[in-house]
């Protein structure tokens, strides 16, 4: 079977890694001159369209450019592949990591601070991780930065409890059990207590408008204290744009700027696809499970990485490509149309209740959820109670500690022998590239041999005290 993969960026790449594991034949198209997508910024897909039969066969005629000649391709099945995504610290399901990294984080955003904001005053629109890092390396050179929210955010540090990352601490299937286990105002009011330990949102300017709504955190570490010490300032949300200066809303004076930078956020579209075959409305792709297009006869085309997990993307594009692989292949049916499309629209629903409805919002999820369901199509979602039973303590591993891929990897297709141990060991991993210094005493068995003789005394405090 022939597959179309539109894009080589990650949502690409672990399309093609997926197609092969399924011995499929993947034909990818890049419009870059390179591989990476947005971590690396040609031949061209002018457009795809429904191939004559495909009401019988399900295939696709797919118009490529290169050299200012436009060529006619026909394919089995297409990938569209997308993604816009902050900095993962998560690998692939059958990728351990890699420990020479120096850090947790991978950037893409390795750049030197841009001459032009030299000495400017510069006014940043949008409070998302990307507004926020352009800020932070700006207020390094300019001579002022003021970020515009009409709405606020929440901010957490990567630097999460104990010293651990942000997402090896949230993204566990007990923290997963508790958020969506309790009532949507208890969870609400833990989220604000929680996110405002490390400072007070309010008094930075930052609170959300409506805490009671979900956000997509920011994370940062450096925000807080280029406030705290005047090297950013946050505004209400901008009222007028004049010939030289900004007028916020709430305030009445006037402020000088000599930048702009916009960080809104983008549009929804599919320029190569005819309009009816992916139906965008508000910014909302009508897609199965954020995949697949609710009306066509045959499940052959397929979108990857139109989502916002709260974690990372790159895990959750590859389940994506390993469901969709599968039925293309036609070992995994989809429901009838009818129950994809009353899904979409409680989806979207639920979304709005949740999310708000601004920006992509409604492509926000939860990621271990969303992953959970996909591996449940495919027979590869980990079961914490048989594990319990022949494997207690992978089965505590995977429970308390944090959902890394390796997971979706212990079973089903796609098995991989060395899912155990890189789940066994991935503290080891996590923690290698800060443990550049050991001291003597940390190896000491002393705390151990401490906390055996504590139990044993509290044990026989017990016993005796039962006689």
């Amino acid at each position: 079977m022939r597959v179309a993969v539109v894009g080589a960026g990650v949502s690409g790449l672990t399309a093609i890694k997926c197609c092969l594991d399924e011995g499929l034949e993947p034909t990818c198209f890049e419009q870059s001159r390179d591989i990476g997508g947005l971590w690396r910024y040609t031949t061209t897909v002018v457009s795809v369209r429904k191939h004559p039969d495909f009401a019988t066969t399900g295939q696709w005629d797919v118009v490529t450019e290169a050299d200012g000649k436009q060529t006619s391709h026909i394919f089995d099945a297409i990938m569209v592949c997308s993604g816009n995504f902050s900095e993962p610290s998560l690998p692939l399901h059958c990728f351990p990591g890699i420990e020479r990294f120096q850090g947790q984080y991978f950037h893409s955003r390795q750049y030197k601070h841009p001459d032009v904001f030299q000495g400017k005053r510069v006014l940043v629109v949008g409070m998302g991780n990307s507004g926020v890092d352009i800020a932070v390396e700006a207020s390094r050179v300019a001579a002022k930065v003021t970020v515009c929210t009409s709405r606020g955010a929440w901010v957490l540090s990567r630097v999460f409890d104990h010293g651990y990352p942000w997402d090896m601490v949230f993204n566990t299937r007990l923290m997963s059990l508790i958020r969506n286990s309790l009532p949507g105002p208890l969870s609400w009011g833990l989220i604000n207590y929680r996110v405002n330990q490390w400072f007070n949102h309010e008094n930075y300017g930052l609170q959300p408008e409506k805490s009671c709504l979900v956000r997509e955190p920011v994370l940062n570490d450096d925000l807080p204290s280029y406030i705290l010490t005047g090297r950013i300032t946050i505004k209400p949300s901008v009222k007028e744009f004049k010939d030289n200066s900004v007028v916020f809303h709430n305030c009445p004076e006037e402020e000088p700027i000599d930048i702009v930078v916009f960080c809104t956020g983008y549009n929804v579209s599919f320029p190569f696809l005819e309009e009816a075959v992916v139906k965008v409305e508000n910014k909302h792709a009508s897609l199965y499970k954020y995949v697949f297009p609710t009306h066509l006869q045959k499940p052959t085309l397929a979108v990857l990485g139109l989502i916002k997990p709260l974690g990372a993307i790159m895990p959750v594009t590859e389940m994506q490509a390993r469901w969709v692989t599968r039925v293309f292949k036609g070992l995994c049916q989809l429901p009838p149309q009818s129950v994809m499309e009353k899904e979409v629209n409680e989806k979207k629903k639920n979304q709005v209740q949740w999310f708000g409805l601004s920006f992509d919002e409604v492509l926000k999820t939860d990621c271990l959820v969303y992953m959970d369901k996909l591996a449940s199509f495919i027979g590869a979602k980990p079961s914490v109670l048989g594990l319990l039973c022949r494997d207690p303590r992978l089965a505590l591993t995977v429970f308390f500690g944090p959902c890394t891929p390796y997971q979706y990897r212990l079973g089903g297709p796609g098995r991989w022998e060395g899912a155990r141990r890189a789940i066994l060991t991935q503290w080891d991993r996590t923690l290698k590239p800060t443990r550049t210094r050991v001291p003597t005493s940390s190896s000491s068995p002393c705390p151990s041999l401490l906390t055996v003789v504590g139990f044993l005394l509290l044990l026989a405090a017990v016993v005796f005290g039962f006689q």
